[in-house]
């Protein structure tokens, strides 16, 4: 077991509030240029929703990438903590187990120890909020562009 150092907690938020600093960051970015973009494209109602989709996807998948660099980085550094289980140490893995946070299915399979429990808290609270996010966003470009009939 890894063993916490005072003042790691603290350390930890910090560095676990600028990694959701970093994403929400992306995310209303990635938005904000959906929507430039979006608005430009004239009456392909279909092919303009399917931008949508597919921009917003990618923002998750990015968003999923940083939290799994994070858990790389910090899994191999000391005094982070460690993921165990049905885990060898790879960035893949770290990708795996990002994406299954992040949409809070939660597999079960790889364990967080350590201060790693308090960031895949806060990476699923992170991604429950993106995606309903997402959802209202593309919600919106629905209503927008979606033909009346």
């Amino acid at each position: 077991m890894p063993v916490e150092e005072p003042g790691s907690l603290l350390i930890a938020t910090v560095a676990f509030s600028a990694l959701v600093a970093t994403v929400v960051l992306i995310h209303h970015e990635v938005l904000v240029r959906l929507t430039s973009i979006l608005g430009k494209m004239g009456n392909h109602h279909h092919f303009r929703l399917i931008v949508a989709v597919l921009g917003v996807l990618a923002a998750h998948a990015l968003e999923v990438w940083i939290f799994a660099i994070a858990y790389f980085a910090m899994h191999h550094t000391l005094g982070w903590g460690l993921l165990v289980g049905n885990f060898n140490g790879t960035l893949l893995d770290c990708v795996y187990f990002s994406f299954s946070t992040f949409t809070t299915v939660g597999y079960g399979d790889i364990e967080p120890i350590g201060n790693l429990r308090f960031l895949t808290g806060i990476e699923g609270l992170t991604g429950l909020v993106l995606v309903g996010w997402s959802a209202s966003f593309l919600f919106m470009e629905m209503q927008r562009y979606w033909p009346r009939r």
